[in-house]
């Protein structure tokens, strides 16, 4: 699986080697890391819910998509405006502060 974080027009992109045994914590760092070089908080951000519920939405899109998506993106999650992407791309936006968003994007691999 791949994760390509987007802040103020530049990506960082992560790659999960096993979407089942993601290690949060180590994605999470690196996302603080890339987001504490542009100085903006991680307050708010809520990572370590997020990246797993967006994992278990699109886990298991290569037996027929989606797998849970789309019901992640009618409950919703805190203040994320959450998109599901026709092929199994799952995306999270939210306002870091005003006029700065922080865009998530998940894309399983087929």
């Amino acid at each position: 699986m791949d994760i390509d974080v987007v802040v103020a027009g530049e990506s960082l992109p992560i790659k999960v080697d096993d979407h089942f045994r993601m290690d949060v914590d180590a994605v999470v760092e690196k996302i603080e890391a890339f987001l504490s070089r542009k100085s903006f908080p991680m307050e708010g951000l809520h990572l370590k819910e997020l990246l797993p519920r967006m994992v278990q939405g699109i886990a298991g899109c290569e037996k027929g998509c989606p797998a849970d998506a789309q019901s992640l993106v009618r409950r919703g999650f805190k203040a994320y405006d959450l998109t599901y992407v026709e092929g199994g791309i799952l995306t999270a936006r939210y306002e870091i502060k005003p006029g700065s968003t922080i865009e998530i994007k998940m894309f399983p691999e087929f």
